[in-house]
């Protein structure tokens, strides 16, 4: 059975983002998008929310061919440009995925757990999910997060958007990493529900 795999960045305060929803202002750094990279080498299947979709989806794919773009990056785009992706929305329309339909189920929040459920059973590699912050967190509600891989930027917001939006228990530490070349540091744990 595949896992579901969330990885995110924070701040060293537990901030997602500054509080105007900015995530950019976190040092997402070579480290960062190597680690990336190697989650996403590992995944059968994206999960998104519908604001990462659009954001991720507008981004990503084009920097495979981009020539000013990091190897790391080139090879990250490639793989957005071919993964299957499954994205929670209740307002995304046939357009806003019109791109990328081939490959993208839009999935109703009210039938994302149960998506889930299938898509663990059936997905051979990690479900992979990037930002999303409000649909993972309703899934780790629902017991269906097996890991959290969470990067701690070096940097504290003093206010912003907390990375869980309720409070959690059940985590065990499976690995504690210094990211090479970064301040950054990976918090990876697993879950026990």
């Amino acid at each position: 059975m595949a896992k579901l795999i969330v990885c995110n960045i924070m701040s060293l305060d537990g901030f997602y983002a500054a509080a105007d929803g900015n995530p950019l202002v976190l040092p997402m750094d070579a480290a960062f998008d190597a680690y990336n990279l190697e989650r996403i080498q590992a995944a059968g299947s994206l999960l998104l929310g519908a604001n990462s979709y659009e954001m991720f989806m507008r981004f990503w794919p084009a920097q495979a061919d981009n020539r000013e773009a990091s190897t790391v990056n080139q090879q990250f785009g490639a793989i957005y440009g071919r993964i299957e992706v499954s994205v929670v929305s209740g307002s995304l329309t046939d357009e806003d995925i019109a791109s990328w339909a081939d490959r993208t189920t839009v999935v109703k929040r009210a039938d994302a757990e149960g998506w889930v459920k299938e898509l663990k059973q059936r997905t051979s590699g990690d479900i992979v999910t990037f930002g999303s912050r409000v649909t993972w967190n309703a899934l780790l509600r629902a017991g269906l997060v097996d890991e959290l891989h969470l990067i701690v930027g070096a940097k504290a917001l003093g206010e912003g958007m907390p990375i869980f939006t309720q409070p959690v228990e059940g985590l065990t530490i499976a690995e504690v990493r210094s990211l090479d070349g970064s301040d950054n540091v990976l918090l990876r744990y697993a879950t026990t529900s």
